[in-house]
């Protein structure tokens, strides 16, 4: 059958392009015997900050995080008040007066 996908934008492929004699990917070790090109496919040069944010993305899509919403919350409230108290907010003006 023919495709027809006239909406569907291709995605564009990545190119991570890392020079011959470049040491800035880790080598894992050296003595473990598999393909010689799996090292470099899985990794990551250390100055690609496009992969590196995004598995740091990825990482942190975890249910261990989702205290931090609340953590955040509670210090920002905290922040507020005591921005407010040094200003010396009056809440008066939100009683309504006859």
């Amino acid at each position: 059958m023919l495709k027809f996908n006239s909406f569907k934008l291709n995605k564009n492929q990545r190119y991570n392009y890392t020079p011959r004699y470049y040491k800035g990917k880790s080598e894992g070790n050296i003595y473990e015997f598999d393909s010689k090109f799996k090292k470099y496919k899985d990794t990551t040069n250390q100055i690609d900050f496009g992969s590196q944010w995004a598995e740091a993305r990825k990482q942190s899509r975890t249910r261990g995080n989702r205290s931090f919403n609340g953590r955040i919350l509670l210090i920002a409230a905290i922040l507020i008040l005591v921005f407010l108290y040094i200003i010396d907010f009056d809440l008066s003006i939100f009683s309504q007066v006859y």
